[in-house]
């Protein structure tokens, strides 16, 4: 493939042309990244089965896991599925356009590598300027995962999807960070009750407070692992840094800044390279000499951290520590996507009192 080509356009008035050109690029079926709410993602016409394997070859993601695809217009539903549930539409009202993703019954003619071979499809309509109007310029459902390499962090800025795709795919529109940090909720309607398969930027509470009871299904990759997953994430090992990763989860019986302390000092005490992802006011009372400390915002203020949380690991992966030691955060709103992401990404999970833990492993 040729160069990528890196379109650069303003987030709140993305230029037409230059969206038209990358509009045009999706609709001869390349494959172009572009800027959402939630993070970037790498998109291809939906509709065009070899278009879509682009995605698939660019990431290097397992054909079982199925694709989120993109709308601009309710209308494009029609395209898509075969029945929009009440609740769903009452979803739809609420919170779209904006970061969930509703799981339905599909039209038998959408590519299998689009739906994983399910006859189910996620679709979403993004709250993004760039976003949109791409969609609206191609006149064409846009299937789009993150744009990542396959089990890496997702990518929260242009530099990120050029650092990992750049030469494996035909451009990418760079229109500034992402501003939610962490995917789309995806929600199962295809049932009686509501089920998120993934949390994400809208809240099971927020979800509840229009739907009723809403159930939550997260199950392990070890439980999944036979079986096809019906929304991404479910089965796939996630977000992974090359350094090894300890998550830190709020733990009875000592502070989480004593916890990652007696870490850093047992694997510094072994000659290996540390790095820190923790709050603002973690890192207020840790000691942090000859310790990379990546700073992911104030623990008051999940939403903040949300949307540094892939910048952060992104950046303190890539000074080539040997482990990095993540501070938890409590698992409601939006916590529990952050905690989500933490623990895919994770080698090691503390989440017991610290002295059941055999720190030389």
């Amino acid at each position: 493939m040729a160069k990528t080509l890196l379109l650069k356009v303003d987030a709140q008035n993305p230029d037409p042309e230059t969206i038209s050109q990358a509009a045009e690029i999706i609709k001869r079926g390349g494959v172009v990244a572009f800027p959402t709410e939630t993070v970037y993602g790498l998109g291809a016409n939906a509709l065009d089965g070899p278009a879509v394997q682009k995605i698939f070859a660019a990431k290097g993601r397992p054909s079982d896991n199925p694709l989120i695809v993109h709308i601009a217009e309710f209308s494009q539903l029609e395209m898509l599925v075969t029945e929009v549930p009440l609740t769903a539409r009452r979803a739809m009202e609420v919170f779209w356009p904006g970061p969930l993703t509703i799981i339905m019954p599909c039209r038998d003619d959408i590519p299998r590598t689009v739906t994983g071979g399910l006859k189910t499809v996620g679709v979403r309509m993004p709250k993004h300027p760039v976003a949109l109007a791409l969609i609206k310029a191609a006149k064409l459902p846009i299937a789009a995962p993150s744009a990542n390499s396959s089990g890496k962090p997702s990518p929260t800025e242009a530099r990120h999807v050029m650092y990992d795709l750049a030469g494996k795919i035909d451009a990418v529109i760079d229109g500034g960070p992402a501003q939610v940090g962490v995917e789309s909720t995806v929600l199962d309607m295809t049932g009686d009750t509501p089920v998120i398969l993934r949390p994400g930027g809208v809240t099971r509470e927020q979800l509840e407070a229009i739907l009723g009871h809403v159930d939550l299904d997260l199950p392990s990759v070890d439980k999944i692992i036979h079986q096809a997953p019906k929304a991404p994430g479910m089965k796939y090992r996630h977000y992974s840094p090359e350094a090894k990763l300890i998550l830190v989860k709020p733990v009875p019986g000592k502070a989480v800044a004593d916890i990652i302390q007696a870490l850093a000092d047992r694997y510094q005490s072994k000659g290996m390279k540390v790095a820190l992802m923790v709050s603002v006011e973690t890192a207020s009372i840790l000691p942090l000499e000859d310790v990379l400390c990546g700073i992911l915002g104030h623990r008051g203020h999940l939403e903040e951290i949300a949307g540094n949380l892939f910048k952060v690991l992104r950046e303190v992966d890539a000074q080539k520590p040997d482990v990095i030691i993540a501070e938890g955060f409590a698992e409601a709103g939006i916590g529990m996507a952050i905690m989500n992401r933490l623990t895919k990404a994770a080698s090691q999970v503390i989440d017991q009192p610290f002295s059941s833990y055999n720190l030389n492993s």
